[in-house]
């Protein structure tokens, strides 16, 4: 769990409504250069004002004395108004009248600038009125407590290395480490990454090295020998790479990195590592699976489909659970050699073919493996070149490695002791396994493991669970499972959706779901029994 605190504060704000800090004792050059000009903009539309409104009102005021003045001297009753009389006669009443009424004026056209200033430019103006005011007392801080969940990894040693805590307060604020002095060209930056010291460098120039290409993008972690820092710095390059706008928000993006041992990762089974994505893993299940009850971890975001899944177990389960047989069981890897003609070729193909050429790669393949066992090799002749398709064993395990490390062996035997000098390896797979690719020889002659499964479900497991039919639901399977995949044209997709429930289990038990492509092949069939469906 990550508590982030979010503060709010009444004290006077230590920026602007546009982002930019406010010094809150004494404005910088900078920020009273950028408010000169709103002040210059208020104080000409303060002028204009002033120049239509004042005069008009000095005239009135002036003529309001000429009358009373006037008045006085003729003992009328009533005031007379008349702006053709002259304006400097004295008058004792009315000065301090006027006097107000001018000040009035004044004032309502100033505050009549400021609010044209406001309207005009109000980031600027409020940033103009924050840098010269003086410092206020701060008051009391309200925290906004906001908790995100983090997943975090089974036996994670999570760490803070790499986070820069000098001693030095001003250090920590510029990011540099230990008692180092910070480097003033990138030519002193380039020279401690030469000599082996580049951990020594702060984030912002260690950024500022891989944007450069002085620091490989690739090489972070073995540069600073330190994984996380390395995902943290190349989250920052990432985000910072100039022309590449769609990823710019990396660096502060919801993709977690913390909390995550990265050092299990590199050279391992990821590079060029930014973060990682937890995904939900549930349970589906249990289902009985040859006497045996186990639960299905399966790892989506897709909703129901653990749901759906389960609901399927339930109704297997109702029939006495699930019975299979292993049909074959062999992983393939085909590569694919080529000879500078046609003979040649034809000459390696019939020897890889006949039982001398079968035992001799045989053995130099199984040499390489306690557990890799090879079954047989067959050939594909296309033109001068020849596509040598490997079938083996591989114990428990998938064994791609495994298979190609042998397929190797059994290649340089054929070429050194077999009497095929002249053949060029184009390359260690040529397509013919296939691997991660629908293709008819996979459906065919298999590649893994080969399995049948079979359950008698009972007409009221079907009708109270399932919610069905047991004729609706064999009449719904011929119809779409196998009438709609063949005129889809679709190879080994007879059946719903058995790649969801495949990639699910290889995602939550850490498999390759590329694989999915062929593991997920499969046909549904159903048929009506009496008293139930199989």
């Amino acid at each position: 769990m990550v508590r982030i605190m979010k503060p709010w504060t009444q004290s006077w704000p230590s920026e602007d409504r546009s982002g930019m800090p406010i010094s809150s004792s004494k404005p910088s050059k900078w920020q009273l250069e950028r408010s000169i000009p709103t002040l210059a903009v208020g104080v000409v539309i303060l002028t204009a004002a002033s120049m239509i409104s004042v005069p008009r009102t000095v005239l009135a005021t002036a003529s309001t004395v000429a009358a009373s003045n006037q008045r006085n001297m003729t003992s009328m009753p009533y005031p007379v108004f008349d702006s053709s009389l002259p304006m400097s006669f004295p008058g004792q009443y009315s000065k301090t009248q006027s006097l107000l009424n001018g000040v009035s004026t004044i004032i309502l056209t100033t505050f009549l600038g400021l609010a044209a200033c406001m309207v005009y430019a109000p980031k600027q103006f409020s940033r103009f009125l924050a840098n010269i005011a003086p410092e206020l007392p701060s008051e009391k801080v309200v925290e906004v407590e906001r908790v995100v969940e983090r997943i975090k990894p089974v036996n994670c040693t999570c760490h803070d290395t790499g986070k820069i805590t000098p001693e030095n307060p001003e250090e920590a604020s510029q990011g540099y480490v230990g008692d180092r002095s910070p480097p003033s060209t990138i030519e002193e930056c380039q020279k401690l990454y030469e000599e082996q010291r580049a951990h020594e460098l702060n984030d912002s120039e260690l950024v500022e090295m891989a944007l450069r290409g002085i620091i490989p993008f690739h090489a972070l972690e073995k540069t600073l020998a330190d994984p996380y820092r390395a995902v943290r710095i190349r989250r920052a390059v990432v985000s910072r790479t100039p022309g590449i706008h769609q990823t710019s928000t990396l660096e502060s993006s919801l993709l977690p990195f913390e909390d995550y041992d990265f050092g299990r990762v590199f050279g391992s089974c990821a590079e060029n590592v930014i973060g990682y994505m937890p995904i939900p893993v549930g349970v589906a299940g249990p289902i009985t699976i040859d006497g045996t009850s186990v639960f299905l971890p399966m790892s989506t975001t897709e909703g129901a489909l653990i749901a759906s899944t389960s609901r399927g177990a339930k109704a297997l389960n109702g029939g006495g659970g699930v019975t299979t047989v292993v049909t074959g069981n062999g992983m393939t890897r085909a590569p694919v050699v080529s000879f500078d003609d046609i003979k040649r070729a034809g000459a390696a193909k019939d020897f890889i073919d006949s039982p001398e050429g079968q035992e001799a790669v045989a053995k130099a393949f199984n040499s390489t493996s306690r557990f890799g066992r090879l079954q047989r090799v067959t050939t594909k002749l296309a033109g001068s070149s020849l596509y040598l398709r490997f079938k083996a064993t591989t114990g428990d395990a998938m064994g791609m490695n495994m298979i190609s490390k042998g397929v190797q062996e059994a290649l340089t035997v054929l070429t050194r002791d077999c009497g095929f000098p002249d053949m060029n390896i184009v390359s260690l797979s040529g397509n013919f396994c296939t691997d991660k690719k629908p293709a008819p020889i996979n459906w065919i002659d298999g590649r893994g493991k080969g399995i049948v499964a079979e359950s008698v479900v009972p007409r009221e497991v079907v009708e109270k669970t399932l919610k069905c039919t047991v004729a609706g639901l064999v009449k719904l399977n011929t119809s779409k499972n196998l009438v709609g995949s063949s005129l889809a044209g679709s190879v080994g997709g007879n059946n719903a959706h058995a790649a969801n429930i495949v990639t699910a289990i290889f995602l939550a038990t850490g498999q390759d779901p590329a694989q999915t492509v062929g593991s997920s092949n499969c046909m549904t069939l159903m048929e009506e029994y009496v008293d139930g469906i199989n």
